[in-house]
């Protein structure tokens, strides 16, 4: 998307900022709430909790975006879409008004453009998402889930090694997976482990075979 674009619309309008601790939340699934919020700086992570209080993660954002979705233009307030938690030591997140927001929109070609490429990215994501939880097996949802990190966090340490610099455990891996059993996930980088395609160091997980792990994710 468009980077340009939403760094010009927070810098020219002076939007209230708001910082979050870590493992708070910014709001919950089903709340009320009237704003829309864009992620100044930190990470936050996105997740949905089903009626039997299993967790789902949805995604890890870690650079400027919006992260709440963006309902109807009208209501002043809106039921949040799913749980927003920040995963760094502190967020700082623009806190719009959002009814300011969808007005904003209609009147800036190029927010318009920004918005409709937003929605956009997050279908094709939710897609994406479906085929790997659905056609690809515990092992190519948690090598999926890997590459993904690779992408946000990875930095190369050697030739063909990246550490993903962010401490994520098993548990939250397997939760973007589907896979609510501990005992699944850790059989799996147990394997991993042993075939020499990732290792651990003081909890964080190096990736050694990339290749591997691509040769297991649905693109």
């Amino acid at each position: 998307m468009k980077q340009n674009i939403l760094n010009n619309y927070v810098s020219t309008n002076d939007f209230p900022v708001i910082t979050r601790g870590k493992r708070k939340y910014l709001t919950y699934e089903g709340l009320e709430d009237s704003y829309v919020y864009i992620l100044k700086k930190g990470i936050i992570k996105t997740s949905i909790i089903s009626r039997d209080g299993r967790e789902f993660n949805l995604n890890y954002i870690n650079k400027m975006d919006i992260i709440s979705l963006l309902k109807d233009e009208y209501s002043q307030f809106a039921n949040a879409p799913f749980n927003i938690r920040v995963e760094s030591d502190t967020a700082e997140l623009y806190q719009v008004d959002r009814v300011r927001f969808w007005k904003d929109v209609n009147r800036d070609v190029d927010l318009q453009i920004y918005v409709k490429d937003y929605y956009r990215t997050r279908l094709l994501q939710s897609i994406k998402k479906m085929q790997q939880m659905l056609m690809n097996g515990k092992l190519g949802a948690i090598c999926t889930q890997l590459y993904e990190l690779y992408t946000l966090f990875g930095v190369e340490i050697a030739e063909d090694q990246y550490l993903i610099d962010f401490l994520v455990s098993n548990e939250e891996i397997g939760h973007f997976c589907g896979i609510n059993s501990a005992s699944s996930v850790n059989r799996i980088f147990q394997q991993l482990k042993k075939e020499g395609v990732i290792t651990m160091q003081n909890r964080y997980i190096i990736i050694k075979k990339l290749d591997v792990i691509q040769e297991n994710v649905i693109f």
